[in-house]
């Protein structure tokens, strides 16, 4: 999909990009699919900011998507695919040979009219789910589930794949987006192909404005306030944060600490992601 290049006719325009949105066959969603996202500002139930810089953005409706892939009793056909506000990825209406429907996310390739299966159904063409003991090793996946029959979770992003590089045991192992080898049951879903709409990374908003309309508010940075706001705050003029490394405004560090704390599934991780990425 080609990025569309702004004529800059005013600041916000110059170096703007956006989506061509050529791929796309059908512009409103199937309402049966779709269900309302109530808007939070980033507070939880007790109405405390757990999230920062969240507010406002336009409205959208929620796609429900089939992560789990798990109707295996019959083909079904792409007939649409559509814009989803609520993720990077381009989506795929599907129908079955019963008439039911579901969206799914749509890979790199995926056309109007294209076959996708399931299972004993599949054949190994882009888009087919298919558990990880039956698709060769090499081929690029994407929506793997991490415990057989949850749902897809790892790959979902847009342009995004990983590798399934061999089969031992009951695991199989892959090498996700990140260049990390984990080991996943080899009875766990996956779907054959790479995430559509790769050239999302290279969209440039141009204006603080197009950020609003997605629902995330201004940041502001620690070292333009005072000391009492944050712990890099306060100093004469630009001053240097005066600490050895960043810190959060509750004085934790912001960058190098490990957060990983999972530690039950260590034991799965073959290698973990490449440095500086």
């Amino acid at each position: 999909m080609p990025v569309k290049v702004y004529k800059p006719t005013s600041a916000g325009r110059r170096d703007m990009t956006g989506y061509s949105f050529d791929e796309i066959t059908k512009s409103a969603p199937e309402r049966s699919l779709t269900e309302a996202m109530r808007k939070h500002g980033g507070r939880n139930n007790q109405g405390r900011v757990t999230v920062r810089h969240r507010g406002g953005g336009h409205k959208r409706r929620y796609r429900i998507i089939d992560f789990k892939r798990d109707k295996f009793n019959c083909p079904a056909q792409v007939v649409a695919v559509e814009y989803d506000p609520n993720r990077t990825a381009r989506i795929a209406l599907l129908q079955f040979e019963d008439g039911e429907r579901r969206y799914i996310i749509a890979p790199i390739g995926l056309k109007v009219g294209d076959r996708v299966g399931n299972g004993d159904q599949a054949q190994l063409r882009t888009a087919d789910a298919l558990p990880l003991h039956d698709i060769p090793v090499g081929t690029l996946i994407h929506n793997i589930e991490l415990q057989p029959g949850k749902g897809g979770q790892l790959v979902r992003a847009a342009g995004a794949s990983a590798q399934l590089l061999a089969k031992e045991g009951k695991y199989a192992q892959v090498r996700m987006p990140s260049g990390e080898m984990r080991m996943i049951n080899e009875r766990c879903m996956a779907t054959i192909g790479q995430v559509g709409n790769t050239e999302h990374a290279n969209v440039k908003l141009g204006k603080a404005g197009r950020k609003r309309w997605m629902g995330i508010r201004p940041t502001v940075r620690g070292s333009a306030m005072d000391p009492a706001s944050h712990p890099h705050g306060g100093g004469e003029g630009r001053s240097p944060i005066g600490m050895p490394g960043p810190k959060t405004p509750w004085g934790k560090p912001a960058m190098g600490k490990k957060t990983r704390v999972n530690k039950r599934t260590t034991k799965y991780i073959v290698r973990r992601r490449s440095k500086g990425r």
